[in-house]
Parts: structure tokens; C-alpha cells; sequence
């Protein structure tokens, strides 16, 4: 199987677990701790921790592991994350998984390869 079918295939089996929650998109999305700040909106600017990984589990990208945290304008960022930071709060931990349509498409971008699911770890530290 391709990267597509394999993602498709990782999503179904993940609803299947307990705390998984689908927004309408497909974005899929797992509280691991609510916060009890300020929520965003998509023109905000935050400043978050974050590890990526595909779905095999291997890491490619990590604020925790270059010891220093991001901060971006949400609307500037891949849509799995503009609609998924918005659900969070302030000091809140979710971890979103994220379907290569709400990620970087058929193309992909960098290491990433076109047709990946994403799992990213995010920590809403502050919106700007």
C-alpha cells in the first residue's frame, strides 16, 4: 500500500480507540490535557511546543527537541493545525492526527512525503 492508503487505513483504526474525537474536516484530535487560557482564532499569533510523526512513529520534527518553543500566525500554517489550535486553551496538551488533505496534500513538502498522515503533540503555550 501507498502512503494514502496506509494513512486512510491508520484514521479508521484510530476512531476505534477511546478519547478519539473527528471534527467535520476529518482532522481527529485526543485531549492529553486541557488547559484554561485563552482559546485562538485562525489570525491570531501563538506560541506553541509541538513533535511531528508520521505514523510509524518516527519524529520529524520537534520544538522539544531544539529546547525552544515557535511561535507563528495560525491562519500560516498547514489547515490541520489552523482548525485544531483553535479548540485548545491556553496550557492545554492535544495531540492531532492529522489526514495528508489537512497536512501537505499530494505534494508534500520537505522530508515529508506527499499523501502523509501527521501526528503532531501540541502544547498551546500563549496566543499572541
Amino acid at each position: 500500500m501507498g502512503a494514502k492508503e496506509d494513512g486512510v487505513k491508520f484514521l479508521q483504526e484510530n476512531l476505534k480507540k477511546d478519547g478519539i474525537e473527528v471534527t467535520a474536516s476529518g482532522l481527529q484530535y485526543e485531549v492529553i490535557e486541557e488547559g484554561t487560557g485563552k482559546s485562538p482564532v485562525a489570525t491570531d499569533r501563538v506560541e506553541v511546543n509541538y513533535e511531528g510523526t508520521f505514523i510509524d512513529g518516527s519524529v520529524f520534527d520537534s520544538s522539544y527537541a531544539r529546547g525552544q518553543s515557535i511561535e507563528f500566525p495560525l491562519n500560516g500554517v498547514i489547515a490541520g493545525w489552523t482548525e485544531g489550535v483553535q479548540l485548545m486553551k491556553e496550557g492545554a496538551t492535544y495531540k492531532f492526527y492529522i489526514p495528508y488533505n489537512l497536512a501537505y496534500g499530494e505534494g508534500g513538502m520537505g522530508p515529508i512525503p506527499g499523501h502523509s498522515t501527521l501526528i503532531f503533540k501540541v502544547e498551546l503555550i500563549k496566543v499572541k
